[in-house]
């Protein structure tokens, strides 16, 4: 049985979160894992409102900013995938892991 370990990584600085994924590309590599990705998802905006008080009524300008999220998914290598679990990430970037376990083709 195989386990695939999925990523994703959102943050609104794109160059902090495409250098963190690619570092850790890098390093699932260099330890022998086997990784596909990144994978990149178009840019998200999004639109918040900023009120002056708790209160409805009064409000600032509306606060705009922009998402980018990667992903990459790392086959096996379950040690690898452990380690990263418990990786200290930028604390800009919000990380979202999956673990999904696959049975070899022909298997019951």
């Amino acid at each position: 049985m195989t386990f695939v370990t999925k990523l994703t990584f959102q943050s609104g600085d794109r160059a902090v979160l495409t250098e963190t994924v690619d570092d850790l590309k890098e390093l699932v590599e260099r330890k022998g894992g086997q990784c596909k990705g990144p994978h990149t998802s178009p840019e998200t905006r999004l639109t918040v409102p900023q009120y002056q008080t708790l209160q409805p009524g009064d409000s600032f300008q509306n606060w705009d900013y922009s998402v980018y999220e990667r992903r990459i998914d790392i086959h096996g290598a379950e040690h690898i995938a452990n380690e990263v679990g418990h990786m200290d990430f930028p604390d800009s970037i919000h990380v979202e892991i999956e673990v999904e376990q696959q049975q070899p083709l022909g298997g019951n």
